[in-house]
């Protein structure tokens, strides 16, 4: 063989193998147009996103054997929930690490959808998001049409899914037991096939929370931890928002010794007229942020929610005084309970809130 046939036999061969190796791994950077992201994510980066509230989530449709996603967790505390054609799920947990964590392998020839959602909250810290790797014959489909139905809550623990998975009842702060996929507001976008943005921390509230911030000093921001983060809130119209806030409040206005009560009081405590007008101005501040969508002022399901609560009084009140037809007033039932709602609770919450917008929103 002379020198010519050689090096065109090793020619071919490098084209060959280039191409099975095509065949076999696709790359789909995180800047892909056919990633589906939804929640407040950072997409300004020039390398990845970022992500950071409880419920964002990122979502392809694709055919392969296999799929990876590259990530970085900034402390290895948040878990993620994998959707895998919309009916098995599974667990994982990003570390520290910038690598390639395998979500599916295995899978059969044909179209697939995988979802990585976020189930834990911001405190946790943020997770960095870089691409997909597809394995086995690996092929990007267009994402789906976007849903038409869009919804946005805004919360605390009991909207996060705090400690909703912990069946000892005794209110496990560990990070594993947290998960919003199963709490009511999840539920309910499920229910109606809608977008869903949920903007909630466990403990905070609208005059005081167990931590220096309050829920009218974050709601608009993009990264909660940063005050100079901001949200821009043309990127996300909900038809429906629903504000499930007071409970942290119906506790610390009763406890002047703390230090959140002495940051936000100094040694008074706040009157009904101050409670019900900063309840008032916050959604006065969604209404100006949304001013063609349906408001839900909610309460539910813990102790703030019981029958001859004061606080359903404040809400009742606020709403009267604003005066606009489509604000609603909607109380969940009050569940007798030692702990943060169980997924039975939550369950029973999302049916409440189901059959209200049913009867009253037409969307």
């Amino acid at each position: 063989m002379n020198i010519i046939n050689r090096g065109l036999i090793l020619f071919l061969t490098i084209i060959l193998a280039s191409a099975c190796s095509t065949k076999q791994e696709l790359i789909v950077d995180f800047s892909n147009s056919q990633i589906e992201y939804s929640g407040r994510i950072d997409s300004s980066q020039v390398k990845g996103v970022e992500l950071y509230w409880s419920g964002t989530s990122i979502k392809i449709n694709f055919e392969g054997e296999s799929i990876s996603a590259l990530m970085e967790d900034e402390r290895g505390d948040n878990y993620y929930n994998v959707i895998i054609d919309n009916d098995s799920l599974s667990i994982f947990r990003p570390d520290t690490t910038k690598r390639f964590y395998q979500l599916a392998s295995g899978l059969s020839k044909g179209k697939h959808t995988i979802e990585i959602f976020k189930r834990t909250e911001w405190n946790r810290g943020q997770t960095s998001f870089y691409g997909f790797q597809i394995k086995g014959d690996p092929k990007l489909l267009s994402k789906p049409p976007s849903r038409k139905r869009k919804l946005e809550f805004y919360g605390n623990s009991i909207t996060a899914g705090y400690a909703v998975e912990d069946t000892s009842g005794r209110d496990s702060p560990d990070s594993t037991y947290t998960n919003i996929y199963v709490s009511y507001a999840a539920i309910t976008a499920r229910h109606f096939n809608a977008n869903s943005h949920y903007t909630c921390k466990s403990g905070i509230g609208i005059t005081v929370s167990w931590f220096p911030q309050i829920m009218p000093e974050i709601y608009n921001r993009l990264d909660p931890r940063d005050p100079n983060s901001k949200w821009n809130f043309s990127l996300y119209s909900p038809d429906i928002v629903v504000i499930n806030l007071l409970q942290n409040d119906s506790w610390l206005v009763n406890m002047p010794d703390s230090e959140e009560f002495k940051l936000r009081f100094g040694t008074k405590t706040p009157d009904d007229e101050y409670i019900i007008n900063a309840y008032q101005q916050f959604v006065t501040n969604i209404r100006n942020h949304y001013p063609k969508a349906n408001i839900i002022c909610s309460l539910g399901s813990m102790d703030a929610a019981k029958e001859g609560s004061i606080w359903i009084d404040y809400i009742k009140m606020a709403v009267a005084n604003l005066n606009d037809k489509t604000i609603y007033t909607h109380i969940m039932p009050y569940i007798e309970a030692t702990a943060h709602p169980s997924i039975k609770d939550q369950e029973e919450m999302a049916n409440s809130l189901i059959g209200f917008i049913e009867e009253n929103i037409d969307w």
